[in-house]
Formats: structure tokens, sequence, C-alpha cells
């Protein structure tokens, strides 16, 4: 069953969403070559609590951290460890909010100084998906709509597209119906309708389409180990159309310098 929020639940889920993008923009400013991944997650912790919120992911089905910070490979559901991050990585941030029983969920992926051309493409195709997504997220539409516009661009532009996770259903727990897949299957695909809130989130390759668990139970990386990029907004279905209800901020991707690139 999907649940449709009411105009109550919607504005507890714009305030966990509003609590969210703000830690975000905090993570993303504080990303540099250099810091632990596990600083990040300890930045996060103190943040969410400075709202008077907690993290959605901590301790949800015994994930031990506040944040999936994932680097290069890593899709999703990166363990904050002692790494360091370095010149040229990419990294992606997932976090959620609960917030008085209301949760929110967004990620991106950005790099860390100057990356090549390719993967400067992964990131803008991956970020430009989730828009063309979100844009068919309108009551009449079915879940397959959002799910072909992300697919189509993905393939346009030669991305390897993740089947195994999926976005969803989110705004009362972290996790609801429906699921949605960033390709086309041959699943349900429920109407779209006002009071649905949705996280909306492509998850590209430069390689491979399917994904394998490394032994730390959670990390998820491609099979052929290539680089990969995760964008996410947590949106509401209004009768008019979607409302996006996070922000992670924008920033341009830095190429490499072709001297950078030839020591590659």
């Amino acid at each position: 069953m999907i649940p449709l929020k009411s105009e109550r639940e919607l504005e507890g889920i714009r305030e966990s969403a509003r609590i969210l993008s703000q830690v975000l923009k905090i993570l993303r400013a504080s990303i540099g070559p250099g810091i632990p991944t596990r600083e990040l997650d300890r930045i996060a912790r103190k943040e969410i609590a400075a709202f008077g919120a907690r993290p959605a992911f901590l301790g949800y089905m015994d994930f031990p951290a506040a944040v999936c910070i994932s680097v290069n490979e890593v899709v999703i559901h990166g363990i904050p460890d002692g790494r360091r991050l370095k010149e040229g990585d990419i990294v992606s941030i997932d976090c959620g909010v609960d917030y008085e029983g209301f949760f929110s969920d967004a990620a991106f992926t950005v790099p860390v100084g100057g990356v090549a051309e390719e993967v400067r493409k992964l990131l803008e195709v991956t970020e430009e998906s989730l828009y063309l997504g979100i844009a068919q997220a309108r009551p009449g539409n079915r879940i397959h709509d959002v799910s072909r516009a992300v697919y189509r661009h993905a393939r346009a532009h030669g991305l390897g597209v993740v089947r195994e996770f999926c976005g969803h259903g989110v705004g009362l727990s972290p996790h609801e119906e429906p699921q949605i897949p960033n390709y086309v299957g041959k699943g349900r695909s429920p109407r779209i309708m006002p009071g649905m809130v949705l996280a909306i989130e492509p998850m590209f390759t430069l390689g491979a389409d399917y994904v394998r668990i490394l032994e730390d139970g959670w990390s998820v990386v491609p099979v052929d180990g290539s680089l990969s990029a995760h964008f996410e907004h947590t949106i509401a279905v209004l009768p008019d159309g979607p409302e996006i209800l996070t922000d992670w901020g924008e920033e341009r991707v830095p190429l490499l310098s072709k001297q950078q690139e030839g020591e590659l």
C-alpha cells in the first residue's frame, strides 16, 4: 500500500527535509583532500542533533553510521571509516533525517578537486537524470514514466544503470512503497497521485549495470569496479506537480588539466 500524506504530514516532512538540506550543505562544504570519511559522519551527527532531529540511517537494519559515504567505485551504502579523501576522488553522500517521526532522504556525488572529462560527464548525466525523473512525477503519470526518463538519459550517454537498488517512497518511515527503479521492467507501475512523497535516486556507473556487496555487508560496487555516481531528492507530489523538498546546493564539476590527465 502506498501511503498518501495529509497536509499536516507533508508539513512535518518538509521540516525534516529542510533540516536535511542544511546538513547536506554543511557536509558538502566540508569535503576536501585529507578529510577522513569518519569525520564527515561525525559532522553529520553533530549537525542533525543541533536541529533537534536524529539520523534516519543510524541503526536502520543495523547500519553503523549516520551517513552513507561512498567513494569512487562504491555506488551506495559506504561505511565511514579512517579513509582520507584525496585529490581526484569522487564521493557520494547519502543522508536521511528523522524529525519527530517524519523522514527525508537525499544524496549527491561530488569530486574532490579536479576530475577527468569522462568522470565529470558521469556526475553531470546522473544529476540531470534525477531532474528528468522528477519532472515525470506528476499526478496521472505512472512510476514507469519516472523510470523511463531516468533510464533513457543514462543510456543516451552510454552509462550503466544499477538494477538491484532503486528509489522508493519516504516520509513516515525511511523506506515505503512504491519502489522506483531506474529502468523499466515488468514490475508494477502504480499511478502517481497527490500526497505521495518519493525519493527518486539515479545510480549510474561508467561500466556494468550489475553490482555486488563487499565483505563489510553494506558497500555496493559494480561487478567491474567502475566509477559510480548517485543523486537523490525527496519530493512531494502536489496536485499541480512535484515539489522538491531537499536541497544540497550546486557547483560546477572541475576538470583535470591536460597535465593531470596524463599522470593518471
